[in-house]
C-alpha cells in the first residue's frame, strides 16, 4: 500500500484551495473615501498640484493604473492625470488610482457637498471598477 497517495492528495487540495482564494481576493473594488482630482505631477516628484493647488506625494505613495498595476512617480513626471485619491494621516497624497478622461467626466459631474452627491459618486465608482473587470475578462 502506498501511504504517500493520501498525503499527496491532501497537499494538492490545500494548494488548490489557496490558489482559488487568492484569485477571489485579487479583484479590485472601488476604493472608499476617495476624492476625484486632476493632478499635475512636476518634473521632480513628489511635488504635485491637485486641482491647481500645490501639494505633495507621501514618501510611500501607491499609484495604480487602470489594470491595478503599480506605477512609479517618475513615469508620471511632467504629466497631468485624472485620478481619485486618498490622503495619509499627515495630509499628503498617499494612494492614487488613475482614471481615463471618460471615467473622470462621469465622476466630475457629481456634487460631493451633499449626501446624495456622495452616494452618486460611490455608485459611479462601483460601475467604473465593475466595467474594468468585465473588459479584462476577470
Amino acid at each position: 500500500m502506498n501511504r504517500w497517495i493520501p498525503t499527496a492528495t491532501l497537499a494538492a487540495l490545500v494548494f488548490a484551495a489557496g490558489t482559488a482564494s487568492a484569485q477571489i481576493t485579487s479583484e479590485r473594488g472601488a476604493p472608499l473615501g476617495v476624492k476625484p482630482a486632476v493632478m499635475a505631477v512636476s518634473a521632480t516628484p513628489p511635488i504635485i498640484q491637485v486641482d491647481g493647488k500645490d501639494d505633495r506625494f507621501s514618501p510611500g505613495v501607491r499609484i495604480r493604473d487602470r489594470d491595478n498595476r503599480l506605477v512609479l512617480t517618475g513615469t508620471l513626471a511632467g504629466k497631468t492625470i485624472y485620478t481619485v485619491y486618498k490622503r495619509d494621516g499627515m495630509g499628503l497624497v498617499h494612494e492614487v488610482w488613475l482614471l481615463n478622461e471618460e471615467e473622470f467626466k462621469k465622476l466630475g459631474g457629481t456634487s460631493l457637498g451633499d449626501p446624495e452627491g456622495i452616494k452618486r459618486f460611490n455608485e459611479l465608482l462601483d460601475l467604473i471598477w465593475a466595467n474594468r473587470w468585465l473588459l479584462l475578462g476577470r
